[in-house]
């Protein structure tokens, strides 16, 4: 009975993940990006950052941010005060930037720069999803 509990009690946990599925590489997330065929969400953050500590306590914390971001795409976060690679492309003076790329690692948009509510990146997460695909079936033409 016990073994039971247990095992439900894995996949419960396994299927309302509590936290976001960061890569810590780059160059593993885009490589994993490729290989998925899925939208990259790149982080540029530092642990001393005011922004930075909303943004993860609030909406790095939503469940449908959560949901959204493990489902549809690759995230990977690089936090600048531990010295984290950060292609210089990506490079904003300040912190905390939130990108879009391809999987190719082509940033798809500007950066979203600040702490946004999580129904403001569910959005932006929406109209990613929906430009990802439409690039997707342009290039199979």
């Amino acid at each position: 009975m016990l073994k039971k509990i247990i095992l439900v009690l894995l996949l419960v946990s396994s299927v309302f993940s509590s936290e976001i599925k960061w890569e810590k590489d780059f160059n593993t997330a885009v490589e994993k990006a490729k290989k998925l065929n899925k939208p990259i969400f790149f982080v540029s953050s530092r642990h001393t950052c005011r922004y930075c500590v909303i943004l993860e306590k609030t909406t790095f914390s939503d469940a449908r941010v959560i949901k959204d971001l493990n489902d549809n795409f690759v995230s990977v976060v690089a936090y600048s005060d531990e010295n984290d690679y950060m292609p210089k492309q990506l490079w904003r003076p300040g912190t905390p930037a939130m990108w879009f790329l391809k999987s190719d690692a082509t940033p798809m948009f500007e950066p979203l720069m600040g702490a946004y509510k999580a129904s403001d990146v569910l959005q932006a997460l929406k109209q990613v999803k929906k430009e990802f695909t439409a690039m997707n079936a342009k290039g199979k033409k």
